[in-house]
Parts: C-alpha cells; structure tokens; sequence
C-alpha cells in the first residue's frame, strides 16, 4: 500500500514539477514585459520571438528530428500527423457545437470554431517535452528529448499547411459586415480591425505585417462566389486576374476572355487557390523538418551530418547549442504577450468560456479515448510512452497563437483572437497540470 502511494506522489511530482518551471519562466517574462516595470522593453521580445522562429527553432527540429528519422521510421510514425488531423476535426465539430449552444454574435461564428479547432501543436507541447525531460525522473528514457521533439516536428507541418490554407480562407470576415462603395466597386471593413498589432502576432509571425495583400482585409471568397450564390453582379463584382497576375474586378481583360470557356465554378475556385498564401509554408522551421527528413532518410548524408563520429558533428552540436534557446525564449515571448492583458472583447462571456471548457477540459478527454482506441487497434509504435504523450498533448494545448496573427492578417476579430488566446493560456496551466498528471498514470499501465 505504501509503496503504490509513494509511486502516485511520483507520478504528481513527475508530471508537475517540470510544468512549474515553464510557469516560472513564464511569470520572468511577464515581470520583464510588464507595462509597470518595462524592464525589457516591447521591441526586445518583438526581436527574441524573430531569433526563435528563424533561428533556435529550426536548429531545434533539424538536430532532433533529423537525428532519430529514418525511411523506416516515417512509415511507423503516420499516426502522429493523422492525429493532428483527427484532434482539429473534433475540435472543430466542438467548435461548432460551442457556437450553437453559446449563440455568439454572428459574424464570429467562424471565429468560434476556428479557435476551438486549432491548437498549438509547436511551441508549446516542445515546451512541455523540454521541461519534462529535463527532470531526473521521467519517464521516458534516455532518448526522452530526441524522440519527443522528433515527433512534435514531424507532425508540424500538417498543423502549418492547415494555418496558410484552411484558416487562412475561414478567417475571412463574413460579407456583410462589409460596405460596397458605389463609386469604385472597392469593399470597405465596416467592422473594428484593431489595426494596432499584440505581441502575439510576433510570437509565433514575426514580419506578419509585411505579408499582406491587395485581398488579406477583403472577403475575398465571398466576392469570388458571389454571383454563384444569386447576388448581384453590380453589389459585388466578379474577381477575375488581370494580367499582372493581381485579382482584379473586370470582366474585359484578356485573362477573363481566354477563360470563357472554363466552368465558372472553376474558374472562381482557381482564382481562390491563386490567392491562398501557400509560399509562407515554406518558414524557416518548415524548411528545417524537410531538410533532416531528407537527410535522415538518406544513410550518407546521415552519416556524414549526425553522429559522434561524423565529419559535421562539430556543426550539428553548434546547432544543438543554439537550440538549447527555445524553451526558455518560448515561456520568456509568452510571458510578454500576457503581459499587455486582455483586450476588449465583443466574444461574450458564454461563448469565451464555451471555447475555454470545449478546448482544455473536454478536448483532451476526447483525445483519451482516441489514442486508447488507436493503441488497441495496434496504430501505434508499441511500447513508446512518449509517442502517446505526444499525441495526447495534440489534445490539451492551447488555440495555436499563429491564430492570432492570422487573425491580424486578414482584419478579422483582431480583439477576440487576442483576449481569447490570453485566457486561455492563464488557464491552460491548471488544465495541462490536470491532464499532465492523468497522462503520466495512464502511461504508467502501458
């Protein structure tokens, strides 16, 4: 009896301890950042958050991942970006449910399941892995912080291509909370954008302001479709591509007359894909997962790049070193971005707390049964406790803060995207420690 208590107190202490020190360095940034003290000023963290997603990050995944990836290993590890997909589905059939019952206003019914959806599979749970493997008594062996970032960043870029594509197009601000000026046929935004831009949309985008189109502030699929569905072409005109490449509301340019004979459908769909911001996949820690998939897959670049006795071992513990900078750089960014609060929101208290309770309490109980019902259909890598642990943390994080970003990019909710990020990550850290510890005692009987 006193010995399963005392294995109880460990698995508690095993799961909270390393959640407190990324509390801790949290709070650090907080105080840093805090309007009162200012002792680290805005444009520091602005210019931390740009050394992470260009630098400590990539260095990061490429070291980790490329180390443990193999052929043969991609093909065992499947279920870790299927799960992401499965996790972002049930989020958002939650999402939804959230917004039927919590009845938000309705030009954020969109919003509403977008941040239910999509959550932070990046930073954060490479976070946790950092903290949790850093502690003495964990339990998930020697390769604890290899094999766990291997996972995370494997997985990565499905969340990535799901961001730039999906998101992108369903952050869009509904048409009619838009005016049609008579006289030039443009669309204004009648709704507040909050043009002021939160750290948060530095977290996890720096340079974000630098990305937006002629369309990013536009509803841009509802103009394209909008003679489809029965409106007026002189309330919302066609978008077709001039010749310079550029939507652009004619319907006499060359472009527009070589393509009458394609289905307009189609042709509305092409100019669509032609918009989506499919180039701003290819960042830096994207570009760092394809590169150690490539050398890992093949065995002389592998052993010409990693191991102790390869020719560039010197430059992959170079690489190891800086990437040592992420954890404490990630908690440290976050902790600036609580740091300016709350923004005002036109969410609602209901649905706010509706989206809070679908993605940190109820999500993570669905994602339970997921990952049991995939382990007892043999889906999974056996006997590798930190392959669950990283699909169930899939489930637990936070909405992704490259949300927020977006959000800024497209001028839609600006002011929910930020209070609901903040909320939720001051209360994430009650329900990691809840799931965290659950995790641990599940991963215990396997």
């Amino acid at each position: 009896m006193d010995s399963m208590v005392k294995s109880g107190n460990e698995n508690w202490l095993s799961a909270v301890v390393p959640l407190m020190k990324l509390l801790t360095l949290t709070v650090i940034g907080l105080i840093l950042a805090h309007p009162k003290t200012q002792i680290v000023p805005r444009a520091t963290f602005k210019l931390l958050s740009k050394l992470v997603f260009a630098l400590f990050l990539p260095c990061l995944i490429f070291v980790h991942l490329g180390a443990s990836i193999t052929l043969e290993e991609v093909l065992h590890w499947w279920f870790v970006p299927v799960n992401v997909l499965i996790s972002t589905a049930i989020g958002c059939a939650l999402g939804y449910i959230v917004a039927v019952v919590c009845r938000p206003p309705p030009q954020f019914y969109r919003f509403t399941v977008i941040m239910t959806g999509f959550g932070n599979t990046g930073n954060i749970p490479i976070a946790i892995i950092g903290s949790v493997c850093h502690s003495s008594d964990q339990p998930f062996g020697p390769l604890c912080h290899q094999n766990g970032i291997a996972y995370v960043s494997f997985a990565q870029w499905v969340s990535v291509i799901l961001a730039y594509t999906l998101v992108y197009h369903m952050m869009e601000t509904p048409m009619e909370y838009y005016d049609v000026v008579a006289d030039g046929n443009e669309i204004e935004e009648v709704c507040d954008s909050n043009a002021s831009r939160p750290l948060l949309h530095e977290a996890e985008w720096p340079g974000m302001e630098d990305k937006e189109t002629q369309h990013s502030k536009t509803p841009f699929i509802a103009r394209v479709f909008a003679s489809i569905s029965g409106s007026s072409q002189s309330t919302f005109p066609d978008i077709d591509l001039g010749e310079d490449g550029v939507p652009r509301a004619t319907s006499s340019s060359p472009k527009s007359i070589r393509c009458l004979a394609e289905p307009k459908v189609m042709r509305r769909m092409r100019v669509v894909a032609e918009e989506t911001p499919i180039q701003h996949i290819l960042q830096p820690p994207t570009i760092a997962s394809l590169l150690a998939i490539v050398v890992g897959m093949v065995p002389i670049f592998r052993n010409f790049v990693f191991g102790s006795d390869a020719p560039l071992s010197f430059f992959t513990d170079s690489l190891d070193i800086l990437a040592g900078a992420v954890v404490p750089s990630v908690m440290l960014i976050l902790g600036g971005m609580l740091a300016e609060g709350p923004n005002d929101s036109s969410l609602g208290i209901r649905t706010t707390i509706g989206v809070i309770v679908a993605r940190l309490l109820i999500l993570p109980f669905i994602g339970i049964g997921v990952v049991v019902l995939a382990d007892m259909l043999n889906l999974l890598l056996p006997e590798d406790q930190m392959y669950r642990f990283v699909l169930l943390l899939q489930y637990t994080t936070p909405s992704a803060i490259l949300l927020g970003a977006i959000a800024g990019l497209r001028g839609y909710a600006v002011k929910e995207a930020s209070a609901l990020l903040f909320w939720q990550h001051i209360l994430a850290v009650f329900s990691l420690s809840i799931y965290v510890v659950v995790y641990f005692k599940l991963l215990s009987y396997v």
